[in-house]
């Protein structure tokens, strides 16, 4: 009885099981599928395997194109028999595939960070809210193809799709990031056939897909077939190793080949390896005999004297050719792969590549493309490049998947280090025993995901780093993944951030956005392991605060290594509102505002959608710069050059240099200059400056360029690549200035009147609301709203992320209702001076004005702040605001320039006189936010089209802006809202903010934390000054 219960029971469990779609099973994530290999095509002849052009290949089939395809909103709903020949597809959609559903008219955009976007209860998915694609595709076999093995090759396997040739079903894949490869042999005829794909927007496999970013559906990557002879190449594994000394080369290859036949095949294989020129510099010839139906490795081993060396500055590459001959020394195939001859090595708790300890100028990088969705074709690729050659980024960590396979050829190709990371994470899970991670039957698909990854990209010489994944905790599944990469692949390091500062499945301490203190206490000592930040410098918004300080700290530190900036794209799409004006649509737009959503967290990149420059990314071409200069002796002209490349001399050859010096702003003299400075080396240098004395009222400053010499594959010659700005000791720009004149005073009950010509000032004394009341040039308003005090910016998302908009609300009100009471005026040396004390509203604080009238018709204004109380928050910003006619909107400053800066982030700007337009100081966010502000300025001038408007001194250097909109205009409240720039109207109106400081951006992070402190103002007291003059 008790036999015959448990047998029932069995077949139960067996019942329930089979009824388990295999995308709602973790232990079912590849049916039928090709074991991982790396990426690589068959040719006839070695000439063509040497192009390696796969659209040459007489073996290659490209499927791209547009397929048949039907959307339906849930599982149940799908066709059931569409992958049957005879299936009636006429009435079905067209798809591109390469392709997104959502950016293709099907189904709604979904952007979250952590959250997944149906309920978590893993494996399962909600069978009610799952979209799912049908597609069907006809292709032709040739008849050359008659007798050889035919494969379909998915370079991203989506996140669960079915596969069916000729109605028959050829296999099921999970894995939306690496490669699907199916045997369709079996399936396939000569001629027309059929191919059907059935791909599920979500699966057990999307818990472990819960990555920052767009949720989108489709075959996003390129689809084609390939065809091999019965006996294949069917793996490779190059080993292009240096030796002790990183002077010869020491390569090892190990060579799997397939036999699919019944019977034993003595084949050859011929090893090559071809420098740029195409001679052979290694050559090896190995007999190898396989077995019916078995695989069988050839190895090869030897040495290459004295290789040109790959790093990503010098991007040396051979060609590995594989040569396959059968028994009567015919070719059966060839293919070939870039090889680079390089050595990754942690020593004494640093990384070295060939020797060198190296920087990574890095950034995170997600697949995306603003037309397209996730579709990252080749002029995407090539942008990319383009841009982070000029702005020196020399890694990504490409986050948090695989990229394309094209990617990893043309970081070969060009240089870039990268740290290649599985397609994991499970965020959304937590960190803690919940995870999946822990869980046994999930086991075997996280190994799957580190497999794949390595296996298709390990002879690329790009990659320098594995990564497990990002965010999923570290449970027993990535212990076992760090031991089997480490196993499979001994040349290259292992990183996994959740593993910490505690955990042994980590070769590099690769933290994220870590605090300040934390990182200056790390600096400080010898952690025993590299330290390279895996995620830092959260870009969102108007951000990028301190990230010449990150770098200060770090090049002070042994273990420091650099990091990846988050990220490099701001992830918006075009869109259009109902009024027809164009914006950048993030997560809730595009339909999805009622779906979960993370807001703008996706707006977050260096990097405009479309790929340009917005005011953050001259940062990090500043930081990152890899000459660098050092002020020495500045009056004997003596600085210090810096090469901070590892690999590359500074010769006349590759660079030129040119240095110019300011005297208040204008070129006082300028030159060039001449410097060899050997790889990773600094010298001094003596620049042919005239000679600086200190002067009243005037100040120098040095300012230094290196330029790109000749024409790369990506800079012009003449390309600026870095640059670097010295003030003297000596300067002394801000003196009381003289003046002369004769001032018209009129004292009244109520107000006080004072003209100079045709200049007229208004002042009351006796209204507890008012302080200036008038001011007029020739009988009209030189300002449509008079100065007054301001403590309050529009809140950026980094103030969102502190809760500042919030917690320092009180100085937004501070500046409104202010009772002014009048305390007296002195007449002296022909100006009047006019005081009030100001009591501040809801803060407790008072600040003292003080309006002194100058016999030459200017105005200065002085305001003293002081706080009644210590315990007031931080100061937003302390300044006035004042408006003028829109017709006033030639704007000139001398300060920095000439894009917007702010006291955190202004290593990138100069010294200058700048001159723009008003309209064109705000940078459209994305979310609207503080934007358009100018550090360091000592004088600005507003005018109109004859020339009339005013001009504002500061008394010390000044943080101003002039812009169309009034801080109110940008600043969405206590909650964001969803809002884009279209939702801003400029003013009709030139609106000028003259301030001692505003606070740093910060640059930490977006969800808590600050400026660092020096970039905060919270002191009880502060005193500043400016005058106003009328133009002409």
């Amino acid at each position: 009885m008790r036999l015959t219960f448990i047998l029932v029971f069995l077949l139960v469990i067996t019942n329930i099981t089979s009824q388990v779609p295999e995308w709602q099973n973790p232990e079912i994530f590849a049916v039928n599928k090709e074991k991982h290999r790396a990426t690589f095509l068959p040719y006839p002849d070695q000439t063509l395997a040497i192009q390696d052009n796969y659209n040459s290949s007489p073996y290659f089939q490209s499927l791209n194109g547009i397929w048949k395809f039907k959307w339906t909103a849930k599982p149940a709903d799908a066709p059931a028999d569409f992958y049957k020949e005879n299936y009636n597809i006429s009435d079905w959609a067209d798809m591109p595939v390469p392709g997104n559903w959502e950016f293709n008219g099907f189904g709604i955009p979904i952007y979250t960070n952590i959250t997944y976007p149906f309920p978590v209860n893993p494996p399962f998915v909600d069978v009610n809210d799952n979209p799912v694609g049908s597609y069907r595709y006809e292709f032709d076999i040739p008849r050359s193809w008659d007798g050889r093995k035919v494969f379909i090759h998915f370079e991203g396997g989506t996140t669960a799709m079915y596969v069916w040739v000729n109605g028959q079903e050829a296999g099921y894949t999970e894995n939306a990031k690496s490669p699907a490869e199916f045997d369709i042999t079996p399936y396939i005829r000569q001629g027309k056939n059929t191919l059907a794909c059935q791909v599920y927007k979500y699966g057990d496999g999307s818990y472990l897909e819960d990555q920052d970013m767009w949720r989108l559906g489709g075959i996003n990557r390129n689809v084609y077939l390939y065809t091999t002879a019965q006996t294949r190449i069917s793996d490779f594994f190059a080993h292009p190793d240096l030796d002790a000394n990183y002077k010869n080369g020491v390569f090892s290859l190990e060579v799997e080949l397939k036999n699919y036949t019944n019977e034993n095949k003595n084949q050859s294989l011929e090893i090559s390896i071809l420098d740029k020129s195409g001679k052979k510099v290694f050559n090896k010839f190995q007999k190898i005999d396989i077995l019916a139906n078995a695989s069988k490795e050839g190895q090869f081993r030897g040495t290459v004297s004295n290789p040109l060396k790959w790093t990503a500055e010098t991007p040396n590459l051979y060609t590995l050719l594989i040569t396959l001959k059968d028994e009567k020394n015919n070719i059966v195939e060839v293919t070939s792969h870039k090889i680079g001859f390089r050595k990754i090595e942690i020593n004494d708790g640093q990384v070295f590549v060939n020797g060198k300890k190296v920087y990574f100028k890095g950034v995170n990088m997600h697949e995306y493309n603003y037309k397209t969705g996730q579709v990252a074709d080749r002029e995407t690729m090539m942008r990319n490049l383009q841009l982070m050659k000029e702005l020196n980024i020399n890694a990504v960590r490409t986050s948090h998947y695989p990229q394309p396979p094209l990617w990893y050829k043309l970081c070969d190709e060009y240089g870039m280090y990268l740290v290649d990371e599985a397609n994991q994470e499970s965020h959304g899970l937590g960190y803690g025993p919940e995870n999946v991670s822990n869980r046994p039957e999930w086991l075997a698909t996280h190994m799957d995901r580190i497999k794949s990854v390595v296996e298709r990209d390990k002879n690329h010489a790009s990659v320098i780093f594995w990564s497990l994944g990002n965010e999923s905790g570290n449970g027993k599944a990535f212990f076992d993944m760090y031991d089997w990469a480490k196993q499979r692949d001994i040349s290259r390091p292992v990183q996994y951030e959740q593993a910490h500062q505690k955990d042994r499945n980590t070769d590099v301490f690769c933290p994220m956005y870590p605090s300040w203190e934390s990182m200056k206490r790390d600096a400080a000592k010898d952690l025993g392991k590299p330290y390279v930040m895996c995620e830092y410098a959260h870009a969102m918004g108007n951000s990028m605060g301190n990230f010449q300080d990150y770098w200060d700290l770090m090049r002070s530190s042994k273990n420091m290594q650099g990091g990846f900036i988050w990220e490099w794209h701001n992830h918006g799409y075009p869109a259009k509102d109902d009024q027809g004006r164009s914006f950048w649509a993030y997560g809730g737009d595009l339909g999805g505002y009622n779906l979960v959503n993370d807001g703008n967290f996706c707006m977050d990149g260096v990097i405009t959608p479309d790929q340009q420059y917005m005011p953050h990314t001259h940062i990090v071409k500043k930081v990152y710069q890899n000459i660098l200069f050092e002020k020495k002796d500045l009056y004997n002209g003596v600085i210090t050059v810096i090469n901070d490349y590892k690999f590359t001399d500074l010769t006349d050859d590759n660079y030129y240099y040119e240095w110019v010096l300011l005297k208040n702003g204008k070129i006082d003299a300028e030159g060039k200059f001449e410097v060899l400075v050997p790889a990773d080396s600094r010298k001094d240098i003596k620049l042919n400056i005239p000679q600086v004395k200190a002067e009243a009222g005037v100040e120098y400053y040095l300012q230094v360029f290196a330029y790109n010499k000749k024409e790369t594959p990506f800079l012009k010659a003449g390309f600026e690549v870095a640059r670097e700005e010295f003030a003297f000791d000596s300067n002394n720009y801000f003196v009381n200035k003289t003046n002369s004149g004769s001032l018209d005073i009129t004292k009244e009950q109520d107000k006080i009147v004072v003209t100079v010509g045709a200049i007229r000032y208004e002042f009351a004394t006796n209204d507890s609301s008012r302080s200036l009341t008038g001011f007029e040039n020739n009988g009209k308003r030189v300002m449509n709203e008079l100065p007054r005090l301001n403590f309050w910016r529009a809140p950026t998302d980094n103030d969102f992320g502190a809760n500042d908009q919030i917690n320092l609300r009180l100085w937004e009100v501070a500046g409104d209702n202010i009772r002014y009471h009048f305390s007296g005026s002195e007449e002296k040396d022909g100006n009047i001076t006019i005081k009030y004390e100001c009591t501040l509203s809801a803060v407790d604080a008072i600040v003292n004005l003080t309006y002194t009238l100058n016999k030459d018709g200017s105005l200065t204004i002085d305001s003293h702040y002081k706080a009644l109380s210590d315990n007031l928050p931080e100061m937003m910003r302390f300044g006035m605001i004042m408006t003028l006619a829109k017709d006033f909107n030639d704007f000139s400053w001398y300060g920095r320039g000439p894009h917007e800066n702010y006291v955190d982030r202004n290593a990138e700007t100069f010294i200058g006189i700048w001159n723009s337009k008003v309209e064109d100081q705000a940078f459209p966010y994305y979310r609207p936010q503080e934007t358009g502000n100018k550090t360091d300025v000592r004088w600005l001038a507003l005018k109109n089209s004859q020339g009339k408007g005013i001009l504002i001194e500061g008394s010390q250097p000044l943080s101003v802006s002039a812009t169309n909109n009034r801080p109110e205009d940008l600043d969405p409240g206590r909650t964001k809202k969803q809002q884009h720039w279209s939702d801003v109207l400029p003013r009709k109106e030139v609106v000028l903010c003259v301030d001692l400081f505003q606070r740093g951006l910060a640059g930490l992070d977006s969800w808590g934390s600050r400026p660092l402190d020096k970039y905060k103002f919270k002191n009880n007291e502060y005193a500043y000054g400016f005058t106003i003059r009328c133009l002409p």
